[in-house]
């Protein structure tokens, strides 16, 4: 069983050592990885590198050097392997001229699918698309073209689903149908792998986050687990209490506790051991008979270790 958190134990796909220039720039460094069933968050700034490689994980592109497999192989040397994967790009990709429908279907007939007609209305049904799929296209919202996207990367009903942005330009309500279903697909024991640079649809959508920063691999694992391997960086907690004042005298004689602001009632303390503080504030509050109305982590979230990774950038 692999101990390092980029790593899977039964993978799909595999990253070893990749490396991506064009010319002079560096898009993807060095970058070791893998991605098995489940829901992955590929996480990063714009411009990080990660349509570089996805589009390396699906065989659009070389990598300058290392290696990478999908289901054991590579896919431009073993281009079988494409039944199996279903992409979602970033850019447009679809043709305005046909319907959602018949934009499908030509998907499927792609892929090989033997029922087309069937395969196309499952796909269109998985994304709630019923009732438009036989306008054109041209006259979709941007949010509707993601949805026609993702069903035609279904209709083959692949093992592996690459997803780049695929929320972009969704409204509400199409967000939370589209989360849904990719938490369903990853339930269900495929490997879906989706890029975003927007931290809450990442959190809502993956169990495990891959995180790119400058082309390079700077941290891998779940959230929680990510926060907790940052040692160097106190957590920051908030304390609701009806003594502020004189609950944060207290604290700050806490060895655990390396800082504590007060801000208009409410404490921010800073500890390098968040579970021993949950423990010791009711104890300390019982002390000076103060009631604690609210004990919350201020920086758990996938955004607040992203602020992190990325140093300010």
């Amino acid at each position: 069983m692999t101990t390092n958190p980029a790593l899977v134990d039964s993978p799909t796909i595999e990253m070893d050592d990749v490396t991506k220039w064009f010319g002079q720039k560096v898009a993807v460094s060095n970058v070791t990885c893998s991605f098995g069933s489940g829901v992955t968050g590929l996480l990063g700034p714009n411009g990080a590198g990660k349509t570089t490689m996805l589009r390396m994980l699906t065989g659009l592109i070389r990598p300058s050097q290392g290696k990478i497999r999908v289901l054991g192989v590579w896919p431009r040397t073993s281009p079988k392997v494409y039944a199996n994967v279903g992409l979602v790009p970033e850019e447009a990709a679809v043709y305005p001229s046909m319907t959602a429908r018949s934009y499908i279907r030509y998907a499927a007939t792609l892929a090989g699918v033997d029922d087309l007609d069937g395969a196309t209305a499952r796909a269109i049904e998985t994304v709630a698309l019923g009732d438009a799929a036989d306008r054109k296209l041209a006259g979709y919202s941007k949010g509707m073209r993601q949805r026609a996207k993702v069903a035609a990367a279904l209709v083959a009903d692949p093992q592996i689903l690459i997803l780049d942005e695929p929320l972009n330009g969704t409204d509400p309500v199409q967000r939370l149908h589209l989360i849904n279903l990719f938490r369903r697909l990853g339930d269900e024991g495929r490997t879906v792998v989706v890029s975003s640079h927007v931290l809450d649809e990442v959190e809502r959508m993956s169990d495990r986050v891959i995180a790119i920063v400058d082309g390079r691999l700077a941290a891998a694992g779940d959230v929680a687990a990510i926060r907790r391997a940052m040692t160097d960086i106190p957590y920051r907690v908030r304390v609701d209490t009806d003594k502020p004042r004189v609950l944060a005298a207290r604290l700050l004689e806490e060895s655990l506790v390396h800082g504590v602001a007060v801000d208009d009632g409410t404490l921010h303390v800073e500890t390098g051991d968040l579970a021993a503080l949950g423990r010791r504030v009711p104890v300390v509050a019982r002390e000076i008979d103060a009631r604690i109305t609210g004990f919350r982590p201020e920086d758990a979230s996938l955004e607040s270790v992203f602020r992190y990774l990325v140093g300010g950038r």
